[in-house]
């Protein structure tokens, strides 16, 4: 967590702000996930924020992505056609895009500010 965490702080995620009068604040969730190496032993253990996300509306706090379906038509084409096909894995990449949207989320479990605990992160980046 601490990772993830100083992460955020590097890259400028988020600010804490007073709640705008309109706010209705995303709340956050940590996720663990183990990392194994190529022989399947645990290589280190991860944690990630994410947002409850069924509280979000689709053109307002968030954009679609590609479906799985998509994803897999992709892949069945190239196995099909033999197309050389990558994969990659960029640590915090979802931390480097500036948001055009308005988000708000309320401060991560465990890093609440002390004496700030009303206010909420607004997000610059996702």
């Amino acid at each position: 967590m601490e990772e993830e965490m100083n992460a955020i702080k590097e890259n400028g995620t988020w600010e804490l702000v007073e709640p705008p009068p309109s706010c209705r604040p995303i709340s956050l969730k940590w996720v663990y996930k183990v990392k194994r190496d190529e022989r399947g032993e645990v290589a280190r253990d991860k944690a990630r924020r994410v947002a409850r996300g069924f509280v979000q509306r689709k053109g307002v706090d968030f954009s679609e992505v590609a479906r799985m379906e998509s994803v897999r038509l992709l892949l069945a084409l190239a196995a099909t056609w033999g197309w050389n096909v990558h994969h990659m894995d960029m640590k915090s990449a979802f931390l480097n895009e500036d948001l055009k949207e308005e988000v708000y989320v309320k401060q991560p479990p465990g890093y609440v500010v002390n004496g700030q605990e009303h206010r909420v992160i607004h997000l610059r980046k996702a």
